[in-house]
């Protein structure tokens, strides 16, 4: 049997920490991608979140072994995941993914916010619903906008058997209908 060690959750101070320690061990340029929790409590609808999703793309040089270091160092969960593991990538993504900061020669951005909002929506877990709706009401994603990128990649989602797409457009309808009075 493997034994996993149980990590503290991450706040916004840890997720700066973390940012800072990557970018001040990573040998190399490139650009991580926040996703998830992260988002949320550097953004502020969440307190803590229990893992530090991040994307790799470039990878910068030496990243994992940072990564290694930080997980300790922090004591925090640190998981490369991000919404095109789950669903189709959106067209022009990096284009639309939010810059924070840059920590050495890395720079950190949140994860396109369409994209994040859809895969929490085909998930569908209260949580991931709630983060939509904070999503929604800080005006980081519009209703319309969201259905027009859902329509864009659905055709895509024959690439994703664990994904019916049926089920994926109810649960964005349902999601929409949730958050009647967040303006389009």
């Amino acid at each position: 049997m493997v034994e996993t060690m149980s990590r503290a959750s991450s706040n916004a101070e840890k997720v700066q920490a973390l940012m800072r320690l990557l970018g001040r061990k990573a040998t190399g340029a490139g650009s991580i991608y926040l996703v998830g929790g992260a988002t949320a409590v550097l953004i502020g609808w969440r307190d803590t979140t229990v893992d530090v999703d991040i994307k790799l793309d470039p990878e910068p040089s030496g990243v994992f072994e940072a990564i290694a270091e930080a997980k300790t160092a922090l004591n925090m969960n640190i998981e490369l995941t991000a919404p095109d593991d789950f669903i189709p990538a959106l067209p022009e993504w990096r284009e639309r993914s939010t810059f924070i900061e840059r920590h050495g020669l890395i720079d950190f951005f949140h994860y396109d916010f369409y994209a994040q909002a859809l895969a929490k929506i085909e998930r569908a877990h209260s949580q991931d619903l709630q983060d939509v709706d904070a999503m929604l009401r800080r005006k980081l994603i519009q209703p319309s906008r969201l259905e027009g990128f859902f329509s864009v990649m659905e055709a895509s989602l024959t690439r994703y058997p664990a994904v019916d797409p049926a089920s994926f457009r109810n649960q964005l309808k349902r999601a929409m209908q949730n958050t009647q009075g967040v303006s389009s």
